[in-house]
């Protein structure tokens, strides 16, 4: 049994984390100031003896004895971001700061998600890890985009200045239950206004492209990031390299929900990317072969089941 901190573990992909950590028999310790996590997403772990809740925020340190640290812990949407992008990015870096030295102190072994917003709006399609990116530094999205990225350059510091043993994942855009119904996010906008009736929101001609992993292919990709072999740090993409324009997204999304939801066409917001696409064969090198294997249909099936049943008992 490992002792396992997870921050922002009652956010969307943090409360998946602690459930699979928990299922395979690891103490779990979940940090989160529910700023975009949720209660909800984690009560049903309040049962188990071996799961533990703190309201924390990772701005500020905290002190225990843990084996492994995954540091999820930022908002990830753009409502959500830019609502405070001061906060979004001391949370990241700060957050970074203190996490990087509660490992360094208890000699924890911490892992990094970082994201595919590092590599901002591409030059080159798809993403290798190699890739170093076209970011904005002053623009609405900086926040968060910059913020990951001096949070990757914290963690390759405090490895090789102070010998911590790190890994760094960057998430690609991801979806399924618990996310949250007003993040913004395509696929929970896409599904909530057509469960509603209303209008399919397309933001530009709709051709710009996304690649969707479903959470559970996340979880399993981070998890053998973390029990990958001893010197590699990564980063390494988690994604999906399978291609959806916004368009074949909201149809897919229509004919699951029977909706009679018509596409309105909104323009595009600043420094959108117009491709997003993982190359993924260093995680299937270093990761046991991992990739995704839920289809997109099947995921969008079982998110539009959440969104519903969220919908039914408002």
């Amino acid at each position: 049994m490992k002792r396992i901190l997870v921050t922002g573990g009652a956010g969307f992909v943090g409360s998946h984390l602690c459930e699979r950590l928990l299922s395979e028999g690891n103490e779990v310790i979940c940090l989160d100031n529910y700023f975009t996590g949720s209660k909800k997403n984690i009560e049903h772990l309040m049962d188990n003896h071996y799961f533990e809740m703190v309201r924390h925020d990772v701005i500020n340190p905290y002190m225990i004895e843990v084996d492994e640290i995954y540091n999820l812990a930022c908002p990830a949407s753009p409502v959500h971001y830019q609502y405070n992008p001061i906060k979004t990015i001391k949370t990241s870096v700060m957050g970074a700061i203190n996490m990087l030295g509660l490992a360094k102190r208890v000699k924890a072994k911490i892992l990094q998600a970082s994201t595919s917003e590092v590599y901002g709006d591409p030059a080159v399609h798809p993403q290798p890890e190699t890739y170093w990116g076209n970011v904005n530094p002053i623009g609405l999205r900086s926040c968060y985009d910059e913020g990951k990225r001096c949070a990757e350059t914290l963690f390759m510091d405090y490895h090789i200045q102070n010998d911590v043993n790190i890994k760094i994942i960057r998430i690609f855009n991801t979806y399924g239950p618990n996310m949250n119904p007003n993040d913004g996010r395509v696929v929970s906008n896409f599904i909530m206004q057509a469960l509603q009736g209303k209008d399919i929101t397309i933001f530009g001609d709709g051709t710009q492209t996304r690649s969707f992993q479903y959470v559970d292919d996340l979880v399993e990709g981070t998890i053998r990031m973390m029990n990958s072999r001893d010197g590699f740090t990564g980063p390494v993409n988690i994604g999906n390299p399978v291609e959806f324009t916004m368009l074949e997204l909201a149809n897919n999304v229509i004919k699951l929900t029977n909706s009679k939801s018509k596409l309105v066409h909104m323009p595009l917001p600043q420094d959108d990317p117009l491709q997003r696409k993982p190359a993924i064969d260093l995680a299937k090198k270093e990761l046991n072969g991992w990739e995704p294997k839920v289809q997109l249909e099947e995921g969008l099936e079982k998110t539009i089941g959440y969104f519903d049943n969220l919908l039914k008992n408002r």
